[in-house]
């Protein structure tokens, strides 16, 4: 319950009063009445520094005259005023109606409104859920219906991944349909695509599906694989490779693994590095979809630059 409009008691300079519209302090203060008593309200109050209020005094209608007697105050830091007021009239005349007290009344700053700061434009990828850009390498990639963005994935070079998760069918943990990872080509004294690629794709098809980062083999371990595409393709505008196996697994339906390089558009050009992963299956994700990302590859901030298949990507097939 906050206090009536009225004079207070300034808490920081106790020979000052401070108008309380009831609200909020205004920036009205003036000398406190030398008689005790309540007094008219001045029509021009005189502006003095902002306070908050420690005791309260008010007008008391009536014929006779009205004693307030000041019981407590006390300012707290945030602006909790305590007042407790007993008046009467001393000629045997109606009580005066004493203001509204309680054990704490709290008396609520002046409250600025601060205007809520328009969000700051992000980057292309970031707006448009339709792309997902490899800042590193200087990339986007389109994002096809049913994949998202990655959340809870322990490599860090991940795009994108299905939608959904599942119980790996060999030794445990979670798995997932699909995959997209991208990452820039070091430490390799190789700089043809082709090669890159020939060189990837078995470790591609291990990490994927034989064993994973703490030994485990979520599927049962590799059984075999066979190379089923392979070609020079376009990428961002650059002529890069790529080699796509079918990997069988001791557990569940295996699946397809893809490694793809091609001379990165930024710095010094170092081959990047994009890997596919997609189980096999009715619950895999299409295999289109690794051709229509291929394609859709592009410079970051430059949407226009051609990209695209090359003639050396067919039509997707299941063997």
């Amino acid at each position: 319950m906050t206090p009536p409009p009225g004079w207070y008691r300034d808490p920081s300079a106790p020979h000052q009063e401070r108008w309380w519209d009831g609200t909020a302090w205004t920036e009205h203060r003036r000398a406190p009445e030398t008689t005790g008593f309540g007094a008219p309200l001045p029509s021009q109050p005189q502006p003095m520094q902002h306070q908050q209020p420690a005791l309260q005094r008010q007008p008391v209608p009536g014929r006779g005259k009205a004693v307030a007697l000041t019981a407590a105050a006390a300012v707290l830091v945030a602006a909790i005023v305590t007042g407790v007021f007993v008046l009467g009239e001393d000629d045997g005349g109606p009580a005066a109606q004493p203001p509204p007290t309680a054990a704490t009344s709290t008396a609520p700053e002046p409250v600025t409104a601060t205007p809520t700061p328009s969000p700051t434009p992000s980057e292309p990828s970031a707006d448009d859920p339709a792309v997902v850009e490899d800042q590193l390498n200087g990339i986007t990639f389109p994002l096809p219906t049913g994949w998202v963005l990655p959340e809870y994935v322990t490599e860090d070079d991940v795009m994108m991944t299905t939608d959904g998760t599942y119980d790996c069918p060999g030794d445990g943990g979670v798995c997932r349909h699909g995959l997209v990872i991208s990452r820039t080509v070091t430490a390799n004294a190789e700089s043809s695509p082709k090669a890159l690629a020939q060189q990837d794709i078995e470790d591609a098809a291990d990490d994927a599906y034989d064993r994973d980062l703490i030994g485990n083999k979520p599927f049962g371990g590799i059984e075999s694989h066979e190379e089923v595409a392979s070609g020079q393709v376009a990428v961002a505008g650059r002529a890069g490779y790529y080699v796509r196996w079918r990997v069988k697994t001791a557990k569940g339906p295996g699946g397809y693994v893809q490694s793809l390089v091609f001379p990165s558009t930024v710095g010094t050009e170092s081959p990047v590095l994009v890997r596919y992963v997609f189980d096999a299956g009715e619950d895999g994700p299409p295999l289109d979809d690794m051709d229509r990302i291929t394609k859709g590859i592009r410079p970051a901030g430059d949407a226009d630059t051609g990209g695209g298949v090359g003639s050396g990507i067919g039509p997707s097939s299941r063997p």
